[in-house]
């Protein structure tokens, strides 16, 4: 006999997959606010804009990580809290472009850890003006998010312990000192402030290359 009896539903591909929480999803439509989707990977923070609609989600607007270097010249790593927060910072602006002043945030099948870089998009969103409803507690301190933790780190390390200065952040002195990074952070945000536009994904190259 089949698994369930006569009566079993095969769930549907994403769910079966573990891409997709349709109840959670359910909750999130039914609020008629646009979704602020949030998601990570090894690398990269994407963020996208969402409205419901009946023929399909449609997107309203989007920031990926990899925009702060090639269109807003980032020296930072693309992944790590500081780039999470300018990322939602410019997604939560194009928003605001088109017309959207309020969302709420949708991370998927992401473990909802207290400070962590999806919240810390959450906060880049709010900081820019984007109403989004949340809990005080969950976003990280802006210490993490504007670098200054890694940048006074980076200056004890490398006056302590020289070596292991240079270990741990190879790739980064290869574009800019980490101890500067908490004033470069500075300095893309008022770049992205200006001029928070759109830009062709082929001139982004948003590929994992």
């Amino acid at each position: 006999m089949k698994k369930g009896g006569v009566r079993y539903k095969v769930p549907l591909r994403r769910r079966r997959e573990g891409k997709t929480n349709y109840s959670l999803r359910y909750k999130l439509v039914i609020s008629g606010k646009p979704r602020f989707v949030v998601r990570k990977t090894n690398k990269y923070i994407s963020i996208q804009v969402i409205k419901f609609d009946i023929d399909g989600d449609k997107v309203i607007a989007a920031a990926h990580s990899k925009e702060l270097s090639k269109v807003f010249s980032w020296k930072g790593y693309w992944k790590n809290s500081c780039a999470a927060y300018l990322t939602g910072y410019l997604a939560a602006l194009r928003a605001k472009q088109k017309g959207i002043k309020e969302a709420i945030l949708d991370i998927g099948l992401q473990q909802p850890i207290r400070g962590s870089r999806v919240f810390a998009s959450l906060k880049g969103a709010i900081d820019a003006g984007l109403k989004i409803p949340h809990g005080e507690d969950i976003l990280p301190p802006e210490e993490r998010v504007n670098c200054k933790t890694i940048s006074e780190w980076a200056s004890e390390l490398k006056e302590k312990d020289p070596e292991y200065y240079k270990r741990q952040f190879s790739a980064q002195l290869q574009r800019l000192p980490p101890e500067e990074l908490a004033k470069h952070f500075l300095e893309v945000l008022d770049r992205i402030k200006k001029q928070p536009v759109d830009v062709p994904k082929e001139n982004v190259e948003l590929g994992e290359k």
